[in-house]
Parts: structure tokens; sequence; C-alpha cells
């Protein structure tokens, strides 16, 4: 029997939550669904892949089986195109016993499908904020109705320099509304907006500190100029399944995408100079297997949601601490295993001081077998070496023997293509 039937939701959401195949509930779920069901606001503070988008969308779903239709009832901003898509298509997912609608609102895409949308009713927006604000300024949005009000990811949405255009959505909400606030860490600017848009709010925190334990960490000494050679020899020694690559800036993305295809891997670029046509067909094509290897940007890859992700790799050192945990959280999703490594020049050893802080113990460091290149130190301890004297290299997590399998079957050469709390706060 599902686990989910503990919040008594109707018969016809519990339908839905089983044709998704959910069976237990996540740690955020268990805490903030019976409290978003009471009618309390609630900040989240949740990493993301820990299922926080049921959290909300459920009980929000369960409000709207009553009461009036047609009219936008419930509004959730979040700050890429690619999460919104997901959420949308997660509440299409759960809503496909009851007569609710969902649209997504971002840009990137044409007006009118949107604005056609819109007119023909709908009870829940799922919008990013520039786009929205677009349609109210044509009239085509009216938020007066709106009971509930979602903010997701909103460190990343005041990193974006979203936070002008979030308070100028919320002066148009209703004051009598619930809201409820998810993010994976609280800077300053996040803390401001959680005090201007909450009252009174249940804080439910779900092992926000550090990243995903399901997730190992290795770091990767080398110097800048042979970072594409050991990524090339990494991927050709190391079991994987999808590998998610993390680079620094939009051009780099592009350009190690395609000197990957040129050695023979089934690879995508994602980043933000990319059509949202172009977009989507990376994410599809990474989710359904057509690609193994997607090299993105940090901005690009918010809202990536695929639980198959074996590895990501940072080519680059991640500007922030923040960042970091945000790229691993892509991998070891959904209680799955997942390998974490970083690429680490000499210049990046303040960042590493940084990560290792926050995870509370020392990264170790690898050494690829077989890669010949100059060694140095990341920080004061030594390279991590085996008890023969040996460099070591990491090996594939356990739990990852269909993606061993599945990765010695493929053609790489050239050519072949909880620690929880709730309080009231």
């Amino acid at each position: 029997m599902s686990k989910f039937n503990q919040f008594s939701f109707d018969p016809r959401i519990q339908a839905g939550i089983t044709g998704v195949g959910f069976t237990d509930p996540t740690p955020i779920q268990k805490q903030a669904i019976p409290v978003v069901m009471k009618g309390d606001d609630v900040l989240g503070l949740a990493q993301t892949g820990t299922g926080k988008t049921a959290a909300f969308m459920l009980p929000i779903l369960e409000r709207l089986t009553r009461g009036p239709l047609r009219r936008i009832r419930a509004l959730v901003l979040a700050p890429t195109r690619e999460l919104a898509e997901q959420i949308h298509q997660a509440t299409i997912a759960f809503s496909a016993n009851v007569n609710v609608r969902s649209i997504a609102i971002y840009g990137g895409v044409a007006k009118g499908p949107q604005i056609s949308a819109l007119r023909h009713g709908t009870e829940i927006i799922i919008a990013c904020p520039g786009r929205l604000l677009d349609l109210i300024g044509d009239s085509q949005v009216d938020l007066s109705n709106v009971e509930v009000f979602v903010l997701d990811e909103a460190d990343r949405m005041c990193d974006m320099g979203f936070l002008p255009d979030v308070l100028r959505i919320v002066k148009r909400l209703p004051e009598q509304r619930q809201s409820l606030f998810f993010s994976a860490t609280m800077p300053r600017d996040a803390r401001q907006l959680a005090n201007t848009i909450l009252r009174n709010p249940v804080t439910v925190q779900i092992g926000m500190t550090a990243p995903v334990k399901t997730v190992s960490h290795a770091l990767y000494p080398v110097h800048h100029q042979s970072k594409k050679k050991l990524l090339l020899e990494l991927l050709h020694q190391t079991a994987t399944g999808r590998v998610l690559i993390f680079t620094r800036t939009k051009y780099r993305a592009r350009n190690l995408a395609q000197d990957l295809d040129r050695k023979g891997f089934r690879v995508a670029a994602l980043q933000g100079n990319m059509s949202q046509n172009q977009r989507q067909q990376a994410m599809d094509g990474f989710r359904k297997g057509k690609f193994d290897l997607l090299v993105a940007t940090d901005i690009a890859a918010r809202g990536i949601d695929v639980t198959e992700i074996t590895h990501v790799i940072n080519f680059d050192m991640p500007d922030t601490v923040d960042a970091y945990t945000h790229r691993i959280g892509r991998t070891g999703r959904a209680q799955e295993t997942g390998e974490a490594f970083t690429f680490a020049t000499p210049d990046d050893g303040p960042m590493v001081h940084s990560i290792e802080q926050l995870l509370g113990y020392r990264i170790n460091r690898h050494q690829l077998d077989g890669f010949e290149y100059e060694k140095f130190e990341v920080g004061n301890p030594p390279i991590h070496k085996n008890s023969n004297g040996s460099s070591h290299r990491a090996a594939a997590p356990k739990g990852n023997q269909k993606f061993r399998q599945r990765r010695s079957n493929r053609k790489w050469q050239t050519g072949d293509k909880s620690n929880s709390h709730t309080q009231r706060g």
C-alpha cells in the first residue's frame, strides 16, 4: 500500500500519485505536505532532488479540487525555463484524474500559445518572472484570485537578478494568500525576500547544509591546459551512465561539447545562447538516452531532473560553494548513488578549502592511472595514495552495475556514435 495514503488525498490525486510510481514520501514530503495542507506558510530549506515539487504541488491540487475552476488560483515562480517546464510536467502527471489545468509560462518561445491557453482558463500558472510580467503588462494575466503562491529555488532567483521582478509580481497578489518559499541555501537577499513574502511560516529543513549523502567526491589536481586530455581519459576509464559536465562559460560549454562529439561521444551542450527549442532537444535527448554526456553552465542546468545521472564532472571549479551544492545535486537523486569529480587547478585552492569546510571532511585527491601530468598540491595534504604507494582512481559507485554493463557495451572510439526538523519560525 502506498504510504502517501497517510495524507488522505482525494482518491483522484492518490491515483495520480500511484500513476507516477510514487510509494514512499521523501523526507521533505513527509514534513511539508501536512503543513501545506493545513494552510500555513512554509519556509522550505531543501536541496535539489529531494522531492520538493510534489511536496507543494500535491497539496495545491488537493485544494483546487474544491472551489471555482478556470481562474488562476495558484502561482509558482521558477528561475529557469527548464525548471518551470519540469514542474509543469509533474503537475500534469499528478493531476491526470482531476479537472485542473496547468500552464507553463516562460520566455524564449512565442507568446501566442501561452496567451491562447490563458484565455481557455487555468487554475495553475508555473512561470518565469520575465515572461509573466510581460503578459501581465499585456493584460493577459489576472493574479487577483491567487490563493497559493510558491517561490521555488529562491536563492537562484536572487542570484540571477530576478529579485525586483519577484517583488513586482508579489505586489499584484492578494494579501490573504498562502505562501510557500523553497530554497537550497539562505543568503542574505533570499532571507530578506522570505521575510517580505512569508507570514509566521513553519520552517521545514531537510539536510540543506551539505550536498546529498549518496554522492561521493573526488578531486583531480590538473593544470588548465591538461583538463581536456584528463576529461577524455577519465571518460574512457570510468564506468558511467549519464554524465553531466559543468563549465564556467557558455563559450567553453559549446566548444567542449563539439570537441567531445568529434571524439565520438554522444554529447549535447546546454547553455544560455541556445533557443528554447534547442535547449529542449538537448534536455530530452539526455533524459531519454540519446546523449550520454551533457555539457552545461550553472544557470542552464537549473531544472535538470534526470535520476539516471551517475556522475557530475566539474570541468571548471564553481564560483561559489552554493554552486557546488547545486551542481552535485544533479546526481545521487532519489536515493541513487552518484559520483562528483572536480578538476582543480593551482588557483582553485581557496574554493577547494571552502567546499571541504561545507562537507566537513577533506576530499580525496586522485591521480588517474596512466595519465602523465605535472603534480602539484591543492591545499596542504598530499594527493591520495593507495597503501602500496600507487596512485588511486575512483571506482564506480556501488549499485552502478547496470551502468557499468551499459558502458562496456558502448563504442566510445572516434567515429562511433536526512536530517530533518520542522519548527515554527
